[in-house]
């Protein structure tokens, strides 16, 4: 074997030997390569787990952003509203003290009105004492005059034809018309002129007093050559009492009015036979002259 050949042998053997050896390596690489691949696909699946877990953070941060923003502009809005609240009470204490300052140059002008408002309220009390002293003994004259009259006219006259009421000031006395007049006319009858007597006997004894006389009829129209109407035989009727109570029995003629109500101012309904008989009637009322209160009320009776 000549020499070139032992030297081609000996590099296919060497090359032989060397594709041996790639292949074991190449295995080896290929396997560190695979558990690298695996521990790497190992990180990247906690890398994502990882991501996920900062994004539900990041979200939840945000969440919460929103919210304290929210508690901020709620705190901002509270403290503007303070603030002008606090200068709202500024102004007003500023207002106050201009205030307490004006009262304090007023006082002695004040001073002197209520000294003045206190004189004035006490000549008030002295008049207000006198009218209440006036009302009372006019209260205590109008009660022992009802007691007179009924007294006095108790005799021989049913209950439910005369009436006495006293009523603040003045007696009223109620007479129905059966005991005074005969129907649909205005002469007294005989029984009258009894029961104007005894009435005219209790006037004389308080000369200090005026005698209204009212005429009042139902609703029944009347009319006859002498009389237009209700209403002209209700003043017919007054004018007759007035009339028998200065000339029959001397009564002053300037303590005497008359007046014709017709069939207004009714104590009843006037669509029953009772309630009509209750309308018909003469009222006499007995009251304090007016000039006594106009004396009273006016200036001059003002104390000083």
């Amino acid at each position: 074997m000549n020499t070139r050949v032992q030297i081609l042998i000996l590099i296919a053997f060497s090359l032989s030997a060397t594709s041996c050896i790639s292949k074991k390596k190449l295995a080896a690489i290929q396997a560190d390569h695979k558990t690298s691949l695996d521990v790497a696909n190992q990180q990247l699946g906690e890398c994502g787990e990882s991501l996920n877990d900062y994004m539900d953070r990041l979200r939840e941060c945000d969440q919460d952003k929103l919210l304290m923003q929210a508690e901020v502009d709620k705190m901002k809005a509270l403290l503007t509203e303070k603030e002008n609240q606090v200068a709202d009470l500024k102004s007003a204490r500023d207002q106050q003290a201009t205030q307490v300052g004006d009262l304090t140059v007023l006082t002695q002008s004040a001073n002197d009105n209520i000294k003045e408002t206190l004189s004035q309220l006490e000549g008030k009390d002295k008049y207000i004492n006198l009218l209440q002293n006036a009302k009372s003994k006019a209260d205590s004259i109008n009660l022992a005059l009802a007691v007179n009259l009924k007294s006095v006219l108790r005799d021989g006259i049913a209950d439910e034809d005369i009436n006495i009421e006293v009523d603040k000031t003045v007696v009223f006395i109620n007479i129905s018309d059966k005991m005074l007049f005969s129907s649909g006319s205005s002469n007294l009858t005989p029984k009258a002129n009894d029961v104007l007597g005894k009435i005219a006997k209790i006037v004389q004894s308080k000369p200090d007093f005026e005698v209204m006389v009212e005429g009042y009829t139902d609703n029944v129209p009347m009319r006859s050559s002498c009389i237009t109407d209700n209403w002209d035989l209700s003043v017919k009727r007054a004018t007759s009492v007035v009339r028998a109570l200065h000339k029959g029995h001397g009564v002053d003629p300037n303590r005497l009015i008359a007046a014709g109500r017709g069939e207004y101012n009714a104590l009843a309904e006037n669509n029953t036979t009772e309630g009509r008989s209750m309308n018909r009637r003469t009222r006499i009322i007995i009251l304090p002259k007016l000039n006594q209160f106009y004396d009273l009320l006016g200036p001059t009776g003002l104390p000083k």
